[in-house]
C-alpha cells in the first residue's frame, strides 16, 4: 500500500480528530463516555457469567445473548478507548493500526446484524411453532447458525478492507471522526475510490436489508401470533418486550443504514459522529437491559449467583 504526502513525507499515522468541534465539553465527554464504557463491559460480562453458570439458562436463545454479548464488548473496546485518549491528548493512530481497526470493529458490527436476525428467528419460532422449536433450534443448529454469523462478518469487511488498503493517500493525515471509518478515510485518498465505494455499498444494502428485512418478518409473525393470546396480560407483556427488542434494533441498523447506504443524507461530520455514537455506544448500553437484565429467568440466576446459591439443575 502506497501511503506518501504530496512532498517526501511518508505517512505513518493518522490522526483522530474526534469531536475537535467541542474542546470545552472534552472533560465532561470523556466522564461520561468513560462511565458508559464501563457499564458496556460490566453489563455484557455479567450477561454472559449468569448465562454460563446456570444450567436454566444454557437454551438456545441465550446462546445467542451470551455471543451478542461478546461482540458488543469487542467492538465498543476497538472504538471507544481511542475515542476517549482524543478527550484528554491527540489520538493518533498508525496507518495498519487504522485498517485494523476498521476490520475489526466493521466485522463485528456486520456480525451484530447477522445476529440480531438469527435471535429475531429464534423467537419467531420459540412463539410461533413451539411444539417444534426443539428440534428446529437443535444445538448442532445453533452452532452452525453462530459460527455463520461469525464467519460471514469477518468475510465481507475483509473485502472491504483489501480494497481500502490498495488506496493511495497523498495528505493530509487528519481523519475527520473517533475512529477510522470507511467514508472520513477515503476523503483523504487521492487514488481512484470508486470500486471501494461501489463495493462498499452494494455490501451495506445487502447486509443491512436482508438481515433488517428478516428481523421485521419475524416481530410481525410474532405479533399475530401474539394477538391471538386471550390472556390480556400475556398480551401486554409480549407487546412491551417485542417493542423494546425493535426500538433497539431499529436504531442499530436504521444509524448503519443512514451512514453506510444513504450518507449523502448526512449534511455535516459532526451530525455523522453523534449517529455513529448510536451504534457504537448507545445500543451496546441498552441491549444487556432489553434482551436480558428485564428478563425474569435471567433476574432469578443473578440473584442465585450474588447471594452463592446453588445451581438448580
Amino acid at each position: 500500500m502506497e501511503i506518501v504526502f504530496t512532498g517526501n513525507q511518508t505517512v505513518t499515522e493518522f490522526v483522530l480528530l474526534g469531536f475537535h468541534e467541542a474542546p470545552g465539553l472534552h472533560l465532561l465527554f470523556f466522564s461520561l463516555f468513560t462511565t458508559l464504557y464501563a457499564s458496556i463491559i460490566t453489563g455484557n460480562m455479567l450477561i454472559a457469567v449468569v448465562v454460563v453458570s446456570s444450567q436454566r439458562l444454557h437454551t438456545p436463545m441465550y446462546f445467542f445473548l451470551v455471543n451478542l454479548s461478546f461482540i458488543e464488548i469487542v467492538y465498543t473496546s476497538t472504538v471507544v478507548p481511542k475515542m476517549l485518549e482524543g478527550f484528554i491528548q491527540e489520538a493518533t493512530i498508525s496507518v495498519a493500526g487504522c485498517l485494523l481497526q476498521f476490520f475489526v470493529f466493521g466485522s463485528l458490527a456486520t456480525d451484530e446484524c447477522f445476529l440480531l436476525a438469527v435471535m429475531a428467528y429464534d423467537r419467531y419460532l420459540a412463539i410461533c411453532h413451539p411444539l417444534r422449536y426443539p428440534l428446529l433450534m437443535g444445538p448442532q443448529w445453533c452452532l452452525g447458525l453462530v459460527l455463520t454469523v461469525w464467519l460471514s462478518g469477518f468475510m465481507v469487511d475483509g473485502l472491504v478492507v483489501a480494497l481500502m488498503a490498495q488506496q493511495r493517500f497523498c495528505g493530509p493525515n487528519l481523519i475527520d471522526h473517533f475512529y477510522c471509518d470507511f467514508s472520513p478515510l477515503m476523503v483523504l485518498a487521492c487514488s481512484d475510490t470508486q470500486v471501494a465505494q461501489v463495493t462498499t455499498f452494494v455490501l451495506s444494502v445487502v447486509f443491512l436489508t436482508v438481515p433488517f428485512g428478516l428481523v421485521l418478518i419475524s416481530y410481525v409473525q410474532i405479533v399475530v401470533t401474539v394477538l391471538r393470546v386471550p390472556s390480556g396480560t400475556g398480551r401486554t407483556k409480549a407487546f412491551s418486550t417485542c417493542s423494546s427488542h425493535l426500538a433497539v434494533v431499529s436504531t442499530f441498523y436504521g444509524t448503519l443504514m443512514v451512514l453506510y447506504i444513504v450518507p449523502s443524507a448526512v449534511h455535516s461530520q459532526i451530525l455523522s459522529k453523534v449517529i455513529a455514537l448510536l451504534y457504537t455506544v448507545v445500543t451496546p448500553i441498552f441491549n444487556p437491559v432489553i434482551y436480558t437484565l428485564r428478563n425474569q429467568e435471567v433476574q432469578q440466576a443473578l440473584r442465585r449467583l450474588l447471594y452463592c446459591k446453588p445451581t438448580e439443575m
